[in-house]
């Protein structure tokens, strides 16, 4: 019997803000987060190799007496991948275009991704998996990801009856869970497959085009246009037109307003009417704010809207520019479009943004919780109060 854990690289720091609050494996693409991808197929829970300070909620399990076996959090699994990680023996490395796959250090040796590890041997994979590099990857491979989940989440399953009052268009599937209420929607699965989830509703009056995932226990309102490849991830409230994006979960975009080719992390939430530019005037590529390199970066995509982190909201009418990062619990409101980086723990918008004191932050962070019976623990604030010490020398002096 193996032990498995999944490990973060140098990619993380690319991944923020979205690993602010989570290892890479917690990133959500497809239907799954990464890591439920990799429990599934292995068929038994996994531990983490992350930041320390992520360390209490997200710990590393490193058991002597097993084949310790380390996974990359970046690398989406296929069954073949799974197949040819547990057939890797003692100090041999799974390689994918100089990618770290996985490693299998036994029962004695432990790995260190990012240093030199004598005595290991290294072999290609011949997979190509979904690998997340980059934060946009998590949109431009959604549709790949949703492809996979869906054929994982539904093989040798029978899905719920559709009503009769719902049209299909296409030859594509829509699978929908026990629980799942789904009335006066018109599908179309000629690009993609759709999936509704345990005790998800989509309304009356919604359009959908696959490929689509709304996860358990998520909304989308009456009316909606909904263009894939797109998530909803668990809890979301979905309004208005969103196209090619994911909502990790616990977030809302109720209301009327678009969104396009963006990623939005747990416990954000989009105000009425809120809006975002995913095409530059001038149809050139869009540049994003890269956390490691502190530096704006050229994405090579014409198609490229907003990105926010954990706990950051907008009020209504909120306009952003085309490629906007939000890191974590930032505040953004008023008229005009505010800049294109807004770091963590800010609040304003387009004339100035100021310093959201931390008391106040964590108080609003536990009601939006509550809300959703999910308790707010000391972990969860030692985790926010950590990544405010992060932010603090990058903030602003004047106090909110």
């Amino acid at each position: 019997m193996s032990n498995f854990i999944l490990f973060d690289d140098h990619s993380r720091t690319d991944l923020l803000p979205f690993t602010y609050l989570r290892p890479v494996s917690g990133i959500r693409i497809g239907i799954l987060t990464i890591t439920e991808k990799w429990e599934k197929l292995l068929k038994t829970s996994v531990s983490f190799q992350t930041e320390e300070y992520l360390g209490k909620k997200f710990g590393c399990v490193y058991q002597a007496g097993k084949s310790n076996i380390w996974i990359n959090g970046k690398v989406c699994p296929t069954p073949a991948l799974v197949k040819e990680i547990l057939s890797l023996k003692e100090n041999e490395v799974l390689l994918h275009n100089k990618t770290v796959v996985a490693v299998n250090t036994g029962k004695s040796k432990s790995f260190h991704p990012e240093r030199s590890n004598p005595g290991f041997s290294f072999k290609e994979s011949a997979q190509t998996p979904i690998v997340i590099k980059f934060i946009w990857d998590i949109f431009t491979k959604n549709g790949e990801a949703i492809k996979e989940d869906f054929e994982l989440q539904t093989k040798g399953r029978t899905s719920q009856p559709l009503s009769k009052s719902n049209r299909v268009i296409g030859k594509g599937k829509v699978f929908l869970e026990k629980g799942a209420s789904v009335e006066g929607v018109i599908f179309n699965t000629t690009k993609g497959n759709v999936y509704i989830g345990k005790d998800a509703v989509v309304m009356e009056g919604s359009l959908i085009r696959g490929p689509f995932a709304l996860c358990e226990h998520a909304e989308v309102k009456m009316g909606a246009k909904i263009y894939g490849p797109t998530t909803f991830g668990p809890h979301c409230k979905i309004g208005g037109e969103v196209n090619n994006s994911v909502i990790f979960g616990y977030s809302n975009k109720a209301h009327d307003g678009f969104l396009g080719n963006s990623v939005i992390s747990e416990w954000c939430n989009l105000g009425a009417d809120t809006n975002n530019s995913n095409l530059k005037n001038n149809y050139g590529n869009v540049k994003l704010w890269n956390y490691g390199m502190q530096e704006m970066v050229d994405t090579g995509l014409q198609f490229c809207g907003l990105f926010m982190g954990d706990h950051s909201k907008c009020g209504i009418n909120t306009m952003f520019n085309t490629g906007t990062v939000v890191g974590v619990n930032a505040n953004i409101y008023g008229a005009d479009f505010p800049i294109h980086f807004i770091r963590s723990f800010s609040w304003g918008g387009a004339e100035e943004f100021v310093d959201y004191k931390l008391d106040k932050a964590l108080e609003v962070a536990e009601k939006v919780m509550a809300r959703r019976s999910i308790p707010f623990t000391k972990t969860e604030k030692d985790i926010l109060s950590h990544v405010y010490d992060l932010a603090k020398q990058k903030r602003v002096k004047e106090t909110y």
